[in-house]
């Protein structure tokens, strides 16, 4: 019979639209304002929480929960006044833990258990830092000459040639010897261990020079390493702000864009961000102990991340500095591991060392120094007398791991002896992420409050409902019955837009929410063309049932030529669009998908039902 879809195809948009509707639903649960407290060093326990209640009896504000779960204690409030004030005071008794405000979702524990959250919501929408940062290139590939620099001086002082001078300039390296021998010398064996670089010879006066020049290819991979070390840097400290959401973004070529919703302090979120970090390689102290407890001659005594304490040699092997690249991997025996590249100084250094001490344990330092915004007894910044923040520098030293030297190696190594897979990725992030590559500058500092931020959802959510409602209003009164099935349709649309959002967890921005108004004018766009065409038909005298289904057929190829013109403009946008741009074009994106699916196969569902297998004289549209 016409008009009519089969029972499984019926099922099928059941389906799916049922599902649209449960993981949409976290969504109508608003999140409560809280305070995030957790710490890599110090136990989040009930003697914390009895001590974060203690002080927040202090304040004229009181907690709607204190929830201990998953190494961190939330603490819930009824506003954003009171979650602030809470912030300040906890900041300022709890010196040793990280306390980052955040929105805690109040979904039932049975969508949960479905993986159904709500949206997250972006900078715009939540509050929060914005901070637009440029790496110094000039510095880092200054930097890079200088090791060059060393490696080269190294490797011609060893190879006996003498009367060498050298010299870095911003963007080469200059190095005269006293013959031409020498230079030619030099020059063979520069190029071939050096294959990076551009060689030129020259001669001034009674001096025979070589200038060194990196080329094109290994000053990009220089920018690109500086860059992508600065980033995963960022993204190492960003993580004890204990943002749920953070936004890293590379712009450009030199530039990070780096954003922290739901956080206000950007005094604190600037100490975490700048902080300086490096690596020491040492040998463990094998002498014997001193009475006392004292520390023996050519030993220092370590904190170890994981308690304790460790007697390490003086001397260094070498640093983090030397580090090129570390990854996360299997040794021989399938224990996890860490894989290690160093430069050509911090290889030769270690060739030296593991050399004579096979069999012996060498452990990993990390160092960090923080510069410290100094808070009174209420959290609250300290000022000097010309107003400026009162700061302090700390110093943290622990061992993060101890492994036995296997073999003689030099660059390429494994450090091994760790716990398991996550703790091998932790450590290969915070080698990678030790110190930055290159220095980075705070060039653009935004502070979006948390009103602001309820203030642009209000205007977006009512954005969306005059849109929709006047849309409603047009196609109901236009198209009757038919109209009334679109409206019925679009709303579905809605749904499913907002349940795709929330299953890719996407962050939703004001960008995004004019992507989702944009959607609901454009999705009655495919039931007008099937409407029109279904008219057309009707008026060509043509029986109701035939003129539905060729309007639905004849209007589909159309249909798809312009959704499929907006999605690939929808895929340049995401492709080549910074953070803002990208959320307009995933939002659109996902509502041209479901305005397809709702247009075409829900509205047919539904006038199916309404009027397929039956003998009508007349179409209410």
């Amino acid at each position: 019979m016409m008009n009519q879809y089969p029972a499984w195809k019926y099922a099928l948009i059941i389906l799916i639209v049922g599902l649209g509707f449960l993981y949409a639903l976290p969504n109508l649960w608003v999140s409560d304002p809280a305070i995030q407290i957790s710490s890599t060093k110090h136990p989040v326990d009930q003697a914390l929480q009895e001590k974060v209640a203690r002080l927040l009896k202090e304040l004229p504000v009181s907690a709607k929960s204190l929830e201990l779960s998953e190494g961190n204690l939330l603490v819930r409030f009824d506003g954003t006044e009171a979650q602030l004030k809470a912030a300040d005071k906890l900041k300022g008794g709890l010196p040793n833990y990280i306390v980052a405000l955040n929105l805690a979702p109040t979904t039932p524990g049975w969508l949960r258990s479905l993986n159904a959250k709500p949206m997250y919501l972006g900078l715009d929408l939540r509050g929060g830092l914005h901070f637009l940062m440029e790496v110094d290139m000039t510095a880092a590939i200054q930097k890079s000459y200088f090791r060059i620099d060393k490696d080269i001086s190294r490797m011609i002082r060893n190879s006996k040639i003498r009367n060498m001078r050298h010299s870095q300039k911003s963007d080469r390296l200059v190095f005269s010897f006293a013959s031409e021998a020498d230079q030619e010398k030099a020059y063979n064996m520069i190029s071939t261990q050096f294959e990076q670089l551009t060689l030129t010879q020259s001669t001034q006066a009674d001096r025979f020079t070589l200038n060194i020049v990196q080329k094109a290819t290994a000053l990009s991979d220089v920018k690109k390493f500086a860059l992508q070390q600065n980033i995963t840097t960022l993204r190492n400290r960003i993580n004890e702000l204990g943002v749920a959401e953070p936004i890293i973004q590379r712009q450009g070529d030199n530039r990070v864009v780096v954003q922290l919703p739901g956080i206000q302090d950007s005094a604190y979120a600037k100490e975490i961000l700048g902080a300086t970090a490096t690596l020491e390689y040492r040998l463990v102290y094998d002498g014997l102990s001193t009475p006392n407890g004292r520390v023996p001659a050519g030993s220092r005594r370590f904190k170890k991340r994981k308690g304790g304490t460790i007697l390490l040699k003086s001397s260094i092997i070498t640093t983090g500095d030397h580090i090129t690249s570390a990854k996360a991997t299997v040794d021989e025996n399938g224990q996890p591991a860490v894989d290690i590249v160093l430069d050509d100084v911090g290889g030769k250094d270690m060739d030296r060392t593991t050399a004579v001490n096979i069999n012996k344990p060498m452990a990993v330092v990390f160092i960090e120094n923080k510069i410290l915004v100094r808070r009174d007894k209420d959290g609250k910044p300290m000022l000097d007398e010309n107003g400026d923040f009162l700061k302090k520098i700390i110093e943290t030293r622990e061992v993060i791991s101890v492994a036995t030297i296997r073999g003689h190696f030099s660059k390429r190594f494994q450090t091994t002896g760790l716990d398991n897979s996550k703790e091998a990725h932790n450590l290969a992030l915070l080698i990678k992420a030790g110190s930055l590559k290159a220095p980075m500058y705070f060039i653009e500092e935004r502070t979006i409050g948390p009103k602001l931020g309820q203030q642009n959802i209000n205007q977006g959510r009512l954005s969306v409902i005059v849109g929709f409602a006047l849309v409603l209003i047009f196609m109901g009164v236009h198209y009757k019955t038919f109209g009334l099935v679109a409206n019925v349709a679009l709303s579905i649309n809605l749904v499913l837009i907002i349940a795709c959002l929330s299953m890719l967890q996407a962050t939703l921005t004001m960008p995004g929410i004019a992507g989702i108004v944009l959607t609901v004018g454009m999705a009655v766009d495919a039931n007008v063309l099937i409407f029109e065409r279904i008219k057309e038909e009707i008026r060509n005298g043509s029986t109701p049932q035939t003129s539905i289904d060729a309007g639905y057929e004849k209007a589909l190829s159309t249909i798809a030529d312009a959704n499929i013109t907006t999605l690939l403009a929808a895929i340049v946008l995401f492709s080549f669009g910074t953070g803002p741009v990208k959320g307009f074009a995933v939002t659109l994106s996902i509502g041209i998908a479901t305005s397809m699916f709702t247009a075409i196969m829900g509205t047919r569902a539904i006038i199916n039902s309404i009027y397929g297998g039956k003998k009508i004289q007349k179409l209410s549209i």
